[in-house]
């Protein structure tokens, strides 16, 4: 199965979640189309329909982001590129809190995850999940991605103050949204089994 990436750290994230599932990065001789979609959905499917249409095989992509609920939902799907395009994790990350701080009020976010699944027969399916948290004023923890560092999960409970950055890799797969949406499409292929918790 082609994983429409060539993140290496989102390729082991994803094999995790998938046990018995072979996932191979986007082979280097295709070419992705810029995403131009208007939603995360839409964005994964024009990854998978690419990659799937160049290899012939049972592709997967997906696109997340955050979604800051004083800001409207930015940065959203331009989570990537916040910044620029091109922009540092760190850049992107110091724009978001630059706004959330100049907003002033509500640090409600949600990491928002959508997994495009293309078949052998061409079917298209998405699974979308999303994980719902806080955003604290600067960042804490070494782990993780993004803008993981500040994102502080409501799901570990009322007391657990750590932030994705914080949380081992296994805490931070059950309850992510890109773990989420994994397992959505795990059950879609049979694996519920190995890809629970």
């Amino acid at each position: 199965m082609i994983l429409a990436t060539r993140n290496e750290h989102k390729v082991g994230e994803m094999s995790a979640l998938l046990p018995g599932v072979e996932l191979k990065p986007l082979p280097d001789e295709v070419e992705l189309p810029p995403e131009t979609g208007d939603s995360f959905e839409a964005n994964a499917l024009i990854k998978a329909r690419a990659a799937h249409a160049a290899t012939g095989e049972v592709t997967i992509a997906d696109d997340s982001g955050i979604e800051a609920a004083d800001l409207g939902g930015a940065p959203g799907i331009y989570s990537a590129r916040y910044a620029g395009e091109g922009a540092s994790d760190e850049a992107n990350l110091a724009k978001l809190l630059r706004e959330v701080d100049a907003a002033d009020g509500d640090r409600r976010a949600a990491y928002v995850c959508a997994i495009a699944l293309v078949d052998e027969g061409g079917h298209e399916y998405v699974f979308e999940a999303t994980c719902e948290g806080t955003l604290l004023r600067e960042g804490r923890g070494s782990g993780g991605f993004g803008y993981d560092p500040v994102f502080v999960p409501d799901e570990t409970g009322h007391n657990d103050h750590r932030t994705f950055s914080e949380l081992t890799p296994e805490e931070k797969h059950a309850i992510s949204h890109r773990g989420k949406a994994t397992r959505m499409l795990a059950r879609h292929l049979g694996l519920e089994a190995e890809a629970a918790p």
